[in-house]
């Protein structure tokens, strides 16, 4: 067989050569990282790809120190965004937006890659740096190229099994219990073809596609995973597709060509791809590129509710498995960020106890730390952190946060927040005593804890304690509106307050209605109850008397004079 004219019949319009495109794409910088996300532009982004993405922008952007600066522990790299859209089945109109967009509200950007696209550019046209197309579809040439180079080696072929011989193949596989595919005596057919009878195929219009003519070689093969140290595998038999019959590269295919030619370091993906792993290491080796370091992440796990085992996170079950939900519920990057670096790296938490203010960039993330069994995802865990996070976060800046949340949620409360001063005084409230308070967890449940400072969301949702009579709220009440003073102290203030209570017959000290309570209609911590709630609207909240200096003596006023009636 002469195969370069086999090349030559199968792609007469593929003019430039490997070299060529070798020249195209230069070594980048040596040392460096160069990390990329490539995902398909489907819609749908999760917080796996944040996940991932997130340990590519490490392993690119945090700066080397002097006793770690190694390619493992990082440097200051690139980080790309390639667009793997050769599936035009799975297109999504603005995905790549939505890509973009979502990684960004997380503080994530990349060096180089797909952009945004301007008003009426073109898909696949908006991209920024030297190596693209950054879009997969938009590479047909450069992928012909490399198919054209593996053929003229012999090392690919043309097959021209239809999909009723493929089922018949498959078929009498299952039937004999052997592994499906095609490979050995189920590809000498198309392996063995004659050119004349390559070209008489083709010449009468019969379908085929490029497939990789595998060694053969099934004895175990070893590289080093980033993440999971040695790995040991058993080699490739199968002659893998490279190109569909319409021309449009395999993944296999076609990442192997564009890590190679973008200078991909390391290759952060899901540990599903490990059983593709002796393909891809056979195409390295066919295509004489040295492999980049996998990176083969866990699975994202929680506990199932229902039956307290692990599973993994479900698109159809979890909400939090999309990462529009984190947008819509406003968590901040920065305590995601936090929580995702807990269950990444296992001594994250530690370094965190001994550096409580240190920034987040500060800390060495290494693959080496990160487990290979599944990583378990834990939302309460992640709210106890976010919790933290915003405590450390000034008020000044949460309210702007607020805003921006408000902007695009629930746009029609941002007239009640024009008053920045007004907003950032009750986001400050009880977080500079001795024991800080720590009440918020994202932007949503921020805004319903604070809803009752404005008048438009003031509802009562609790009741009175069930010590104090109707009759006797009212009182409470009529007596706190005759004896406030705005300018009083907290001190002279909640000395009125024990005054009222004694006068009505409650306990001053909870622990003496505690030890006699026949003696006592109640306490005065229910009689604070129902000043709080005329107030609040909420039976639990920061300090009352913090509170009223917030609101202002007129709403004070009103809201109680509105109660007694």
């Amino acid at each position: 067989m002469d195969y370069n004219k086999l090349a030559e019949l199968l792609f007469p319009n593929i003019d430039k050569t490997p070299e060529d495109y070798e020249l195209l794409y230069p070594a980048r910088e040596k040392g460096i990282v160069i990390t990329r996300l490539g995902p398909s532009p489907t819609g749908f982004i999760h917080l796996g790809n944040l996940y991932g993405a997130f340990v590519d922008e490490r392993l690119a952007h945090q700066v080397a120190k002097s006793d770690r600066a190694d390619a493992k522990t990082g440097s200051s790299g690139i980080f790309y965004l390639r667009i793997e859209d050769t599936d035009d089945k799975r297109f999504v109109e603005g995905a790549v937006e939505t890509v973009i967009n979502s990684l960004k509200f997380f503080d994530i950007s990349f060096d180089e890659g797909a952009t945004l696209p301007g008003p009426g550019e073109e898909y696949g046209t908006a991209e920024s740096g030297n190596y693209g197309p950054y879009f997969q579809s938009k590479r047909g040439p450069i992928y012909r190229a490399f198919a054209k180079r593996l053929v003229s080696r012999g090392k690919a072929y043309p097959c021209f099994l239809t999909e009723e011989e493929l089922a018949d193949i498959r078929s009498q596989q299952e039937a004999d219990k052997c592994t499906t595919g095609i490979y050995g005596k189920y590809a000498e057919k198309n392996r063995n073809l004659s050119y004349e009878e390559i070209e008489t195929n083709i010449n009468a219009g019969k379908s085929y596609v490029i497939r990789m003519k595998s060694h053969g070689d099934t004895s175990y093969f070893k590289l080093i995973d980033g993440i999971r140290g040695e790995i040991s595998m058993p080699g490739n038999n199968q002659d893998t597709i490279i190109l569909k019959a319409n021309g449009i590269p395999t993944y296999h295919f076609a990442h192997v060509i564009d890590d190679h030619l973008m200078r991909t370091t390391h290759v952060v993906r899901g540990e599903e791809w490990l059983m593709s792993l002796p393909v891809h290491v056979e195409l390295f080796e066919k295509l004489g590129f040295p492999m980049p370091t996998y990176c083969h992440t866990a699975v994202l796990m929680k506990i199932d509710e229902e039956t307290g085992n692990k599973r993994k996170l479900s698109k159809r079950k979890d909400p939090e498995l999309s990462l529009d939900y984190y947008r819509n519920e406003g968590y901040h990057p920065q305590a995601v960020k936090e929580y995702l670096l807990t269950i990444l790296n296992s001594n994250f938490e530690e370094w965190r106890a001994e550096n409580p203010d240190a920034d987040i960039d500060d800390f060495n993330f290494t693959t080496e730390k990160m487990s290979s069994a599944g990583a378990l995802f834990d939302l309460n865990k992640l709210n106890d952190i976010s919790k933290d996070v915003l405590l450390k976060i000034p008020a000044e800046d949460l309210a702007d946060f607020l805003v921006e949340w408000a902007r695009e949620f629930k746009p029609n409360i941002l007239p009640l927040l024009e008053d920045r001063s007004y907003l950032t005084k009750i986001l400050d409230l009880g977080r500079d005593e001795a024991k800080p308070r720590k009440d918020f967890i994202c932007a949503k449940q921020m805004w319903d804890f604070i809803s009752y400072f404005f008048d438009e969301y003031f509802v009562i949702q609790d009741r009175i304690p069930e010590q104090v009579s109707d009759e006797d709220a009212k009182e409470i009440l009529k007596r706190y509106l005759d004896t406030y003073d705005h300018s009083d102290d907290q001190s002279a203030w909640f000395d009125k307050i024990r005054s009222i209570t004694e006068e009505l017959g409650y306990a001053v000290k909870p622990k003496d209605y505690k030890k006699h309570p026949e003696e006592y209609k109640g306490s005065v911590a229910h009689v604070s109850t129902v000043i709080r709630i005329a107030l609040m609207g909420r039976g639990q909240s920061p300090d009352v008397w913090s509170i009223q200096q917030i609101l202002g003596e007129d709403r004070l006023r009103a809201r109680i004079s509105e109660l007694i009636g």
